[in-house]
């Protein structure tokens, strides 16, 4: 199984300036890629601005989207943005979408909450017809109507994290999907965990983050945090986990924005 690491632009506060740096590092260690996150009513950065900013200085990495939420964009404005990135990377971007689950996203960005299934269902019907070179493209979300898209439109699923068992039973859906669809082979299968290394401080930091970003979850938010891997012995047993459930590729992102979190992770692996 391959890993990648995150890029913390969806971290609050994070100087833009951080990144190439962040990247620069990740490029040189044992890392496959770079994901970022997908915000609008938040205090992040634009996913495909980070990583246009991660392709110039890197070479060798996938710069992968976990997840951009589609509809808030049109499928000519996604196009543009895929195009661009794609030509900055030489070809190294891998396309996760989802519908996302935040209405104040949607509020923030103007754009209609209640109907964002069918406009993504729209999206990913003429999306290849806007490109000059398909990315590689991964679905998200937790339902059947997210895994018949991966089966109809993309290379593969994307889960949006957990313990290695909810992996499990969100890749047996998505290899069933693909199954009863008539696709050969079988689909590419992503996972994402976060990660938060360092001292009691910096956990604490991570786990605040978590809290806070995933506050219109309620009570589960807490949840969410409790899962945030803070031991190189969490880490080694979530690889261990996804590996053997079948992931194909594991990015693991960031709580805190420090950028001592690149080497720290770089050990663990």
């Amino acid at each position: 199984m391959r890993v990648g690491i995150g890029l913390p632009n969806g971290i609050p506060g994070t100087d833009p300036g951080l990144l190439p740096e962040w990247a620069g590092r990740a490029e040189a260690g044992p890392f496959t890629s770079l994901g970022v996150v997908h915000r609008v009513a938040y205090d992040a950065m634009d996913p495909f601005d980070a990583l246009t900013a991660a392709a110039e200085v890197t070479e060798r990495v996938n710069l992968v989207t976990m997840v951009a939420i589609a509809p808030l964009l049109s499928p000519e404005a996604l196009a543009r943005r895929v195009q661009a990135l794609q030509a900055a990377s030489g070809g190294r971007l891998v396309l996760g979408m989802a519908v996302g689950a935040r209405v104040e996203d949607y509020s923030a960005a103007g754009v209609p909450h209640g109907d964002r299934g069918e406009r993504f269902d729209e999206q990913l019907t003429v999306l290849p017809s806007l490109l000059d070179e398909r990315p590689q493209i991964l679905i998200g979300g937790t339902n059947d109507r997210a895994y018949a898209r991966a089966t109809r439109h993309a290379d593969g699923y994307v889960h949006g994290g957990g313990p290695p068992r909810a992996f499990v039973r969100a890749a047996e859906k998505a290899r069933t999907a693909w199954i009863d669809g008539g696709r050969p082979g079988e689909p590419a299968l992503w996972g994402q965990s976060y990660f938060a290394l360092g001292d009691e401080d910096t956990v604490e930091r991570g786990r605040e983050y978590m809290l806070d970003y995933y506050a219109f979850t309620g009570p589960f938010a807490r949840r969410i945090a409790e899962g945030l891997l803070a031991t190189p012995q969490a880490i080694a047993g979530q690889i261990r986990g996804y590996a053997e459930a079948g992931c194909d590729e594991l990015v693991l992102l960031p709580a805190v924005g420090d950028l001592d979190q690149v080497e720290r992770l770089a050990e663990v692996l």
